[in-house]
Parts: structure tokens; C-alpha cells; sequence
């Protein structure tokens, strides 16, 4: 099916180049759309351009229009292109999707502000601020195009809703958490006090006002009531293969960012941390052996490229030579393992579940992942990252080998201090620190893990003290090392 993308102007240049691109490139799309370009594929001819233009609507099977600022050149009629082939769907009875850039028309022309409003008067539109939220619009749009026409039997997983959800299984606190994260992250457009439904809304998580399985992932209460599958195993083992029994292993369950934050905070307590001093920072910082943003990148990818369709679930599972993150997911049909290695195009499986992802910051979408957990080994004296296809999609991360019986880190089984405790007194060595600051100075992200796992193990053994113990609560409360920390530290060097 051709899909014709409106407007010659300049305008828009970038995003209707990006939208081609992204037509040919996804694995679901280029199976039945092909788009249509003026300036790329029409040959130079003596017919006029408008002409050209609006016989190529008539040929078209769906017509996406794209409505900035500008009118545009206008005809001795007073319409411009973009309003003549408007008209000419409409004539022809075309499916017509309509994108407007920005949250508001009060900035745009007045001829432009009346087309807004008499394609309102006929047709749903949607909203755009760049790029990166086109995409993942129009990739909902034909999608529903072609579940109505009957050419798709099974939806894709995220753009699906799942049975008996409503939006009471949303969580409101969740959704303003994202939208605070997002505007300072990516100036994400919708205000603060947005009603959940307008947020899923906007990120097309909404199927016939019914949350899809993206939006209960990334927001709901209880995510894994309707995505069994979509819990992080992580284990880790003191040899070099899968063996029990096996000292330390958690199936974690929340959102798509609780997931995250879970699965690289229990690698990163796991893996050697060396820490430097408070020159430039409030904190000593630590320094860990396999780079926090590798092991991010990896599970992050594990996550939004997997294949919730299937029984699997992703798996982390930390060796005393490697890092192994595997999920039930397998590349794109333009994408080679070789190409991962080059610069690519940033093909997500879950379009809908990776945008959120991005306006958070949890990913990029200019396909330079893979390339950077490249050079942050490198940089960190590591082998490049592998990648691989067995029974699933395999990123291993190998470690500098040690030796496995004496090294405390992957033999803690002997010490009665465990190894995310060491890595707190490593960070108090010098002074006294907030929560917060302990918590950067750690690089983790999740709060309860590092409570748990952590503060309240290194006060229970009372190697850290408060500052202000008669008020464990209070917003200026500080943690520092107690004499048998300092005892414990010294015997370690």
C-alpha cells in the first residue's frame, strides 16, 4: 500500500525524511506500506508540480498530512499544497492521518490556524513536538489502519490491550513521576497536573480508551497481573557456569523503569568497585569494573527489544568472567550483528513501550547504544561487548578475571560483610553523607534496594552511624563510619 506524506515545504524536511525512513526501515510497517516522497521520487518532468502532487494522492492508499506554522506557497486560488492535497483525499475518500506540530495553534498563520481547524471539524488529529514523538504516532495510527482493514490478525504487543484492564489499573503517581522526569529530561510538552488519561493519550498507550500492555508496564499498579512474563531473573554465580547452589538470586517484578533500576542495581552490588577521593564532588567516587551505563544499555535493550509474546523472561546473570543479559527477542530483519558494530538506525521491537523509555532518558534513539557500550569497555580496559542469537538475543560483557577463591567480591560467601555494605563504607571513608549523596556516590538508581541492601545492613552491623540519632528522619540526617567500619576498612587494605 502507498502512503503519501504531505507537504513540499521546507518546514518539514527532517521529519518527512525521518517518517520514510522509519516506514522502510520497521520490520512490521515495510511489510505493507511503501511511502511516497515528492522530491525523491519524481523524476524532472514537464508537468506542473501540483499536477505530479495530487495524482499521486489519487494513487495513494492513505494520505498523512503534516501541519506546522507556515501555509505555505499559495495558488491563484489562495490554497496551497498542503491544502490541495487535503482536499483531494477527502475528494477521493482516502484515510487521511493528520500530525500537527506543537501543543497550541496561537503561534501559526491564520490560514494554517482555519486548515487546523476544518480538518478538526472532520478527522481526529494529533499531536507532534518533533521527531522523536512522530514516529511512534504514526507507527500507532497504521497500525490501527491495519487492524480495521483486517490485514493485521495480531496487533503488536504494546499497541494491545489487555483483557479486563481499565484505567483504574493505572497508577496516577507513576504517570506525574514520568511527566516530571520527562519534561526536564526532553521538555516533554504535557503539564504536570495532567490527568492520566491525557498522558497515555498523547503517547498513543490508549486502545479505544482501554490501556494497552505498554501502558500497564510502564504505569500500572500491579504490571505483572497482566504481563506475567515481563519479571527480570538475575542470578549470580561464583564460577564460570550455570551451577547450584546459587548464591544469589532475586526474580524482580514492577514497571519498566522499576525493572530497570532493580536489575542494574543488583549487578552493580555484585561487581568489584574501587573508590577515588572528594576532589571535584561532594562524594568519592566510585569507580566500578564493568562501566553502570554498559549494564544499563544492556538491560534497557533487554527490555525494550524483547519479545513479550513469548513464555521467556529476561535474564541477567553475572559470572566470575562475564555479564550475560538475555532475552526472548531477535533483531530486526534490516539489522545484522555486524551492523550493531556501525552506526544504524534505532529499530524497537515496542516502539510504544521504548518512547516513554527515551523521554526519560533511559535510552537514546539514534541507534548509538551498542556502539557506546563499545567504547566504555574499551575505555574501561574490557573486551568489547559480544552479541549474539541462540535461543534468544545474548549480550555478554566479559570481566577481568581474578582469582575466584581469594577475591572477596566473588567469594562473599566467608565474609560476614556483604559486598554492597563494603561499597558503602568505600564511599564514607572520607566524611559523612546524606542518603542521597550515598546513593549517587553508588550509582544507584532504585531506593528501596539501596536500603535494604545497603544502609540498613551496614547500621544492623553497626559499621555506619547516624549523625542525628535521636531523629533517624530528619531531612538533614547523615551517615558516617563508626570505629569497627573504620577497623573493618583498614583490615581490607
Amino acid at each position: 500500500m502507498k502512503v503519501f506524506i504531505s507537504s513540499v515545504q521546507k518546514e518539514f524536511t527532517t521529519e518527512r525524511e525521518a517518517l520514510a525512513k522509519y516506514l522502510g526501515d520497521d520490520p512490521l510497517l515495510r511489510r505493507f506500506f511503501e511511502s511516497f516522497l515528492f522530491e525523491r521520487d519524481v523524476p524532472a518532468s514537464d508537468l506542473r508540480p501540483d499536477e505530479i502532487y495530487l495524482d499521486e494522492v489519487r494513487k495513494c492508499d492513505l494520505y498523512i498530512g503534516l501541519f506546522g506554522d507556515e501555509y505555505g506557497w499559495e495558488n491563484d486560488e489562495g490554497l496551497s499544497p498542503t491544502h490541495l492535497e487535503y482536499i483531494e483525499a477527502t475528494e477521493q475518500g482516502k484515510t487521511r492521518l493528520i500530525f500537527v506540530k506543537g501543543a497550541s495553534d496561537g503561534e501559526k498563520c491564520e490560514k494554517m490556524r482555519n486548515l487546523i481547524s476544518e480538518v478538526g471539524s472532520q478527522l481526529v488529529r494529533r499531536r507532534f513536538s518533533g521527531t522523536e514523538d512522530l514516529l511512534p504516532s504514526v507507527y500507532a495510527s497504521l497500525v490501527d489502519f491495519l487492524e480495521d482493514s483486517g490485514k493485521l490478525n495480531r496487533s503488536p504487543w504494546d499497541a494491545s490491550s489487555a483483557r479486563r484492564s481499565t484505567l483504574e489499573d493505572i497508577d496516577s503517581e507513576k504517570v506525574s513521576r514520568f511527566v516530571r522526569l520527562a519534561r526536564k529530561a526532553r521538555n516533554f510538552p504535557l503539564p504536570i497536573e495532567s490527568e492520566p488519561h491525557e498522558v497515555l493519550a498523547h503517547l498513543n498507550l490508549l486502545d479505544d480508551q482501554q490501556p494497552t500492555n505498554a501502558a500497564l508496564l510502564l504505569f500500572g499498579e500491579k504490571p505483572q497481573h497482566f504481563a506475567t512474563t515481563s519479571e527480570i531473573k538475575c542470578a549470580h554465580f561464583h564460577g564460570t557456569e550455570v551451577a547450584k547452589p546459587i548464591p544469589s538470586y532475586q526474580v524482580y517484578k514492577g514497571t519498566a523503569f522499576e525493572l530497570v533500576d532493580q536489575a542494574i542495581d543488583f549487578v552493580m552490588s555484585k561487581v568489584n568497585a574501587s573508590t577515588g577521593t572528594r576532589k571535584n564532588s561532594a562524594q568519592a567516587p566510585v569507580t566500578y569494573e564493568i562501566p553502570r551505563e554498559v549494564v544499563a544499555e544492556a538491560i534497557v535493550n533487554a527490555i525494550a527489544h524483547r519479545d513479550y509474546f513469548s513464555n521467556g523472561s529476561v535474564q541477567v546473570m553475572l559470572f566470575s568472567d562475564r555479564l550475560e543479559i538475555r532475552n526472548p527477542g531477535r533483531l530486526p530483519t534490516t539489522l545484522t550483528l555486524d551492523q550493531l558494530r556501525e552506526p544504524h538506525s534505532s529499530i524497537p521491537t515496542n516502539p510504544l513501550l521504548a518512547e516513554p523509555l527515551y523521554l526519560t532518558q533511559y535510552i537514546e534513539r539514534m541507534g548509538t547504544g551498542t556502539r557506546d557500550m563499545i567504547r566504555l569497555c574499551k575505555e574501561a580496559g574490557l573486551p568489547e561487548p559480544e552479541f549474539s542469537i541462540t535461543d534468544g538475543f545474548v549480550t555478554t560483557v566479559r570481566r577481568i578475571v581474578t582469582d575466584p577463591v581469594t577475591d572477596p567480591v566473588t567469594d562473599p560467601v566467608t565474609d560476614p560483610v556483604t559486598d554492597p555494605v563494603r561499597k558503602l563504607l568505600l564511599v564514607l571513608v572520607e566524611g559523612a553523607l546524606r542518603p542521597s549523596e550515598l546513593q549517587r556516590g553508588l550509582e544507584l538508581a532504585h531506593r528501596p534496594t539501596f536500603r535494604e541492601n545497603y544502609l540498613y545492613p551496614a547500621l544492623e552491623a553497626d559499621l555506619i552511624e547516624r549523625t542525628i540519632p535521636d531523629k533517624p528522619s530528619s531531612r538533614l540526617q547523615k551517615y558516617r563510619l563508626t570505629d569497627k567500619g573504620r577497623a573493618f576498612l583498614d583490615n581490607q587494605r
